[in-house]
């Protein structure tokens, strides 16, 4: 299945039926009076959050979604047949923005929610309810109202608990492979990775979800390599994973790049919480594993710790590094649903 996180959809309501003039004719009753029906209501567009699904491609095929308009009114007073109501079914995770990619018209975070697109138009009033004492053969009836025609963009931000962020080949593909079910593209050349990867990863009795997203490089902001066009797909994490190659000739420059390249993006990613691992440390004996990691923490980052996906030296103390900050944005996350204040409910601790 292809990957698809952003894609434009043409979404359009159901119009309401007319409704209708007419007048009853039978024998023996002179005077039948009006008995002209209501339009049925038009379609409704609804989206709504669905499990089973992690990518927009169903829509890259059908970009048209169009409910049914109402039925017109008939006489002997039979109101019209409702439009029918259409659904787009979209991962959780999936973010309604109008036309200008910028107006954020819904945004689904849970299984189930739904969220009304285009609304469908009324159906008119047929004669009959337009008969008084004075008027008693009216020849008046309303139309249905019209459609609503909307122009939306649809952009996917995966649920992941853990981001994980680096240049390319710096073993975050191998990270997520040792730790999880996943099976991602694995090679020694760059940009292994072309599309996100999701794994559920085990510690301690817990579970929690890291997201492997293609590699960055300096420029990525400006479209270079990949871009940050996967980059969304992490902002929503509790937070990040930032792997950087042992093996590499320039270290410092790659741990750089990478948080520049997250400043640059904004949307709060270089605030987020940040684990630094030097990866790749079955290549390297004591004494240089020592000096890279004095290296990185004189460069700025905090508490270096050192890992090998490959060989799982030290893997599961990143997991256990990573849990506490997943736990914690789950029980702020919880106390916001019931209503609770994070500060003052001070019963977590790490």
């Amino acid at each position: 299945m292809k990957f698809l996180d952003l894609c434009k959809v043409y979404i359009r309501s159901g119009a309401g039926g007319n409704g209708c003039i007419s007048f009853r004719r039978e024998k023996f009753i002179e005077y039948g009076g009006p008995d002209g029906g209501d339009g049925g209501k038009g379609g409704d567009v609804w989206v709504e959050a669905v499990d089973g699904l992690n990518t927009l491609i169903d829509f890259r095929y059908q970009q048209h979604w169009f409910a049914r308009n109402g039925q017109g009114g008939m006489g002997r007073n039979r109101t019209g047949k409702d439009g029918d109501d259409i659904i787009l079914r979209v991962p959780v995770g999936t973010e309604i923005l109008e036309e200008d990619e910028e107006t954020v018209v819904a945004d689904l975070t849970e299984l189930g929610q739904r969220v009304l697109l285009a609304k469908g138009g009324n159906g008119g009033w047929g004669n009959l309810h337009f008969k008084t004492s004075t008027n008693q053969a009216p020849r008046r009836s309303n139309p249905g109202q019209e459609a609503v025609e909307r122009t939306l963009w649809l952009r996917l931000k995966l649920i992941a608990d853990v981001g994980l962020v680096g240049l390319p080949n710096a073993g975050k593909s191998t990270f997520l492979a040792a730790t999880s079910n996943a099976r991602p593209k694995i090679a020694d050349y760059p940009f292994t990775t072309l599309h996100p990867n999701l794994g559920v990863v085990g510690i301690d009795g817990g579970e929690f979800v890291v997201a492997d997203i293609p590699g960055l490089i300096e420029g990525a902001h400006e479209g270079r390599g990949l871009g940050d066009l996967f980059l969304g797909h992490i902002e929503r994490s509790a937070v990040l994973l930032h792997l950087i190659d042992g093996t590499s000739g320039t270290l410092i420059e790659d741990y750089q790049t990478i948080v520049s390249e997250l400043e640059a993006y904004g949307a709060g990613l270089a605030d987020k919480p940040r684990v630094t691992v030097l990866n790749k440390i079955d290549a390297l004996d004591e004494e240089e594993r020592t000096f890279l990691r004095d290296e990185l923490e004189a460069a700025g980052a905090r508490d270096v710790m050192l890992m090998s996906g490959a060989s799982g030296e030290g893997v599961q103390e990143v997991l256990r590094a990573l849990r506490p900050h997943v736990v914690k944005l789950r029980k702020i996350e919880a106390d916001a649903l019931r209503g609770a204040d994070p500060e003052e409910d001070g019963t977590w601790t790490p």
